[in-house]
């Protein structure tokens, strides 16, 4: 899982149903444009709002549209433990090379809540796991010992998307993981200066709208070119920012409208970005 990832949208018709067929541009944009891997049904794909059936019918779609060209990583979280387990359990795992897995929401548990959590998904998963560490989100942070406690517990704990935006908490576990364990970037605006301190590579958002331009800025900055890595990352840097302005994935979907790969549809309670963000993205993509 080193590189870039892209958490994939999940588009939808004027009749709130799953668009498949934008669905398919989508994945195709992505991997002609030279991503490591795809990530079905993150944060970024409305997986909250989806149907059990749903959910089912887009894991396999994404593994049948990637046909093996890159990894596919699919994303299995929740705040119940026991539902998450037994989805795991049921889970046809053909084509998935892994699963990221969020820490629990809205409960806020403590820290030996989260680290059993992720205990008794191990113990039910048979893929590598990526936790994902998004308290902005959540309601509550996953510490650096939470993180470096599973990462020595398991080796099926192959890497964390972190997702808190806190600079020392990257160090602390950059400095101490075990090195066959990989940490993410969860932010697509700090992911250049966060390789420079050492992390694998990045689950993007922006990265299915500019795949060519962000997987190359990754490359670089992985490869120590930062010199040539920020040209990119400033060329990118408001794009970045502005899909988050009012809300995701209601940012990216807007920009991937004017593409021409998919409607800018989202379910309740989310809903589409505001006039004034949208003439600003428009702006964006104008200056890009």
């Amino acid at each position: 899982m080193k590189g870039t990832g892209v958490a994939l949208v999940t588009p939808f018709t004027k009749n709130n149903e799953v668009d498949f067929d934008s669905l398919a541009k989508i994945i195709e944009r992505c991997i002609t444009g030279g991503v490591e891997y795809l990530v079905a049904l993150g944060t970024t794909g409305e997986s909250v709002t989806l149907s059990k059936e749903e959910k089912k019918s887009i894991y396999q779609f994404v593994v049948q549209q990637a046909a093996g060209r890159v990894a596919c990583v699919a994303g299995i979280g929740g705040n119940h433990t026991a539902e998450v387990v037994e989805t795991l359990k049921n889970f046809n795992y053909e084509g998935y090379d892994a699963i990221l897995s969020v820490s629990p929401f809205y409960n806020k548990p403590n820290q030996e809540g989260i680290f059993q959590h992720y205990m008794a998904v191990e113990a039910a998963c048979e893929v590598p796991i990526i936790l994902y560490n998004v308290p902005g989100r959540t309601g509550s942070n996953m510490s650096a010992a939470t993180t470096l406690r599973l990462a020595n517990a398991s080796e099926k704990f192959a890497a964390i998307k972190e997702a808190s935006g806190n600079a020392e908490q990257f160090m602390d576990l950059l400095n101490e993981k075990p090195a066959d364990f990989d940490i993410i970037s969860g932010d697509d605006n700090l992911t250049l200066p966060f390789l420079a301190m050492g992390m694998s590579g990045v689950i993007s958002v922006i990265g299915q709208a500019y795949p060519k331009e962000f997987t190359s800025m990754v490359r670089l900055g992985i490869d120590g070119k930062f010199i040539e890595a920020r040209q990119l990352h400033y060329k990118l840097y408001n794009l970045m920012k502005g899909i988050f302005l009012d809300g995701n994935p209601g940012g990216i979907k807007h920009v991937l409208s004017k593409m021409d790969l998919c409607e800018s549809y989202v379910r309740l309670p989310l809903a589409p970005v505001n006039t004034s963000i949208q003439k600003q993205l428009d702006t964006l993509m104008e200056q890009f």
